[in-house]
């Protein structure tokens, strides 16, 4: 099974994280399994950036990015090359070390 490090985010993962994936399984959906509560506020439909996340290592043992993601993207706080959308982005069997940007564009984060 792959591994999924976590960089340290000041709120939603304060300390980091890694566990292990599993594959064939969106990144979003692993986070949220292993408790790293990332913003989803679209339900996971490829409809806004909350689950925005850059792929610091194993960006290209992913699923090839579509275009409606890739336009999504443009609108993210913090694009990078290695920018994903964590609910499009399909865990393979390669380890992923995954950062999450310090903000994302909702207005109305829930839960805070």
């Amino acid at each position: 099974m792959p591994i999924i490090k976590v960089l340290p985010h000041e709120h939603l993962c304060p300390n980091g994280a890694e566990f292990e994936a599993k594959s064939g399984v969106s990144v979003c959906d692993n986070l949220l399994e292993h408790d790293v509560d990332i913003e989803h506020a679209c339900e996971k439909v490829a409809a806004c950036t909350t689950c925005h996340v850059i792929v610091r290592q194993g960006y290209r043992s992913l699923n090839d990015i579509e275009d409606q993601e890739e336009d999504l993207l443009d609108m993210a706080w913090g694009l990078t090359s290695l920018s994903r959308l964590s609910c499009q982005a399909i865990v393979a069997d390669e380890d992923l070390t995954i950062e999450l940007p310090k903000y994302t564009k909702n207005h109305a984060s829930e839960g805070h």
